[in-house]
């Protein structure tokens, strides 16, 4: 029985963010691991739209992909890990990793979307230099071929 459970509890919680946004993109929820992912308060997020953390070269994008979801109910990120750039408060890249879920009502009609996000920049940073090392290793093998 679900009467007894906290939700805001466990949204704050969580040590991935948690936030949900509107149709048209507001955001409405923002967990405490949000504001240590992001940079950026409750005060700061609530009532402003996800342009706050999606870096301005993939706004477009973005927003394609988040109007198609809300206009079909359906997202492939609900067990797919999505894998994208994102922006601190401070203006510094992230690299975060996500899923999604379709927030409905009572009646199945989709009210917006929860994504619990995790940061993955140290991951990708890493992954970046070992690739780059990998590079330069082959390279110097086929100069001593």
């Amino acid at each position: 029985m679900t009467s007894n459970i906290d939700f805001a509890a466990i949204v704050a919680a969580s040590g991935d963010a948690v936030i949900v946004s509107d149709p048209a993109g507001i955001i409405t929820v923002w967990s405490p691991a949000a504001e240590r992912i992001f940079g950026f308060g409750a005060a700061e997020a609530l009532g402003q739209s996800l342009d706050l953390i999606t870096p301005e070269r993939h706004q477009r994008r973005h927003w394609q992909g988040y109007h198609e979801t809300m206009r079909t109910g359906v997202t492939r990120y609900g067990a797919e890990v999505l894998r994208v750039p994102a922006v601190h408060k401070e203006g510094r890249p992230l690299s975060i990793a996500f899923t999604v879920g379709m927030v409905t009502d009572a009646a199945g009609a989709v009210t917006g979307i929860v994504a619990v996000i995790r940061d993955d920049t140290a991951r990708w940073e890493e992954d970046r230099r070992l690739r780059r090392r990998l590079a330069e290793l082959e390279a110097e093998a086929a100069a001593t071929v």
